[in-house]
């Protein structure tokens, strides 16, 4: 059972597991995993954690330090939490977008995140 959870305006967190009692601090460093996807039905995957080669990614929450998305929503979630954030464009990469990963200028973004 999810629940959809406005956490800003352009940030919506649905929690897919509950964690525990253990919220994220600002400026703690957090390790996570993640998979990031365009939004869109069905959405397309351009990232994962969980890609062979690929490793849980670590970065201090709250810094500034990843898309404005990922610290709004990482900020509402407790440690082993596991929640889908849909992110606006504008808390994303917004009108540059990230040709890399092959996000379109103002795509709006979902990304499943694993506090662990």
């Amino acid at each position: 059972m999810s629940q959809n959870i406005a956490v800003s305006d352009g940030v919506v967190k649905d929690i897919l597991r509950a964690g525990g009692p253990t919220k994220v601090q600002a400026l703690e460093t957090i390790t996570v995993h993640c998979t990031g996807s365009l939004a869109g039905n069905p959405p397309k995957k351009f990232w994962s954690t969980k890609d062979p080669g690929q490793q849980p990614f670590t970065f201090q929450v709250g810094a500034g330090k990843v898309i404005k998305g990922w610290d709004e929503g990482c900020l509402s979630m407790c440690k082993g939490e596991i929640a889908l954030l849909k992110i606006r464009s504008d808390k994303g990469y917004g009108a540059n977008g990230f040709p890399a990963w092959g996000i379109t200028p103002n795509a709006n973004l979902e990304f499943e995140i694993e506090i662990l």
